[in-house]
């Protein structure tokens, strides 16, 4: 039996996400981003959103787009250092900020895609990760509002032989996924690009709903199994996008041409 997942435009793919919807979006920097699914986004206005991603993009792309909308509550997030609407949202009390170490964060999505609750980590023992006091908010006034509770802390023994401490972390489900590939088939079945495959995977994985974009999409059978990087049991919608997209650099660096080298 067939099963056709594509949909024919971005507006349609995310038609149904609500106004108050948790979100897990793939991507590493700004590589990867879904940016026709958060452009589609944008335009079908659902608020109060929760987002769950490496990053919050930077000003002017990304989810980026959306802080500057105004469109989302709360970031899950483990690196955030490129955006300064983010930051003065963050900072001013209009949106609420949980970080997690960014191996953490990757298995928070992951587990929760493979129906695992919780599990146990080393990351973040001894500091205020698994200790608390991290403002996830602050009020109008700079003054800090709220703050990350404290986690479970327990002994194992490790890998290594010696007993350690290890954090309990509760696993990330969300209620829709977003992202980008550059490849896929009707069945949903995706290839990643590069640094694209850090994110994007785990947070398909964890969306209840993972709506993905795909720069090329063909039929079932064409992309070798052995080349998939995310089964079509976990993708419920497929867009194509096409390869004609931009694609900007978050840093670009150069080096002098051997030319301007000679002339000086």
């Amino acid at each position: 039996m067939s099963v056709n997942k594509s949909v024919t435009s971005a507006d349609q793919a995310v038609a149904d996400i609500p106004d108050g919807a948790s979100i897990a979006v793939g991507g590493f920097g700004l590589s990867g981003n879904p940016i026709q699914l958060i452009e589609a986004l944008l335009r079908q206005g659902a608020s109060n959103l929760t987002i769950a991603s490496n990053n919050a993009g930077v000003d002017g792309w990304g989810l980026g787009r959306l802080l500057e909308a105004g469109r989302i509550r709360k970031m899950i997030s483990s690196y955030v250092g490129e955006n300064k609407e983010f930051a003065r949202q963050y900072l001013e009390g209009e949106l609420e900020l949980e970080l997690v170490p960014q191996g953490t964060l990757a298995e928070k999505l992951r587990a929760g895609g493979s129906g695992i609750p919780a599990f146990y980590t080393r990351a973040g023992v001894g500091t205020p990760v698994a200790d608390g006091g991290i403002p996830t908010k602050y009020d109008a006034q700079g003054n800090v509002a709220e703050e990350s509770a404290p986690k479970e802390v327990r002994p194992f023994r490790s890998p290594e032989g010696p007993v350690v401490s290890y954090a309990l972390e509760e696993s990330i489900v969300a209620d829709f996924a977003l992202v980008h590939a550059v490849r896929g088939d009707l069945h949903g079945n995706l290839v990643f690009n590069k640094a694209a495959r850090q994110f994007s995977p785990p947070a398909a994985m964890a969306g209840r709903i993972c709506i993905a974009q795909v720069e090329e999409l063909v039929e079932p059978g064409a992309i070798d199994p052995d080349d998939v990087h995310l089964p079509g049991i976990y993708v419920h919608r497929i867009l194509e996008v096409g390869t004609d997209i931009e694609k900007p650099i978050e840093k670009r660096t150069v080096r002098t041409s051997a030319t301007d080298e000679e002339a000086s």
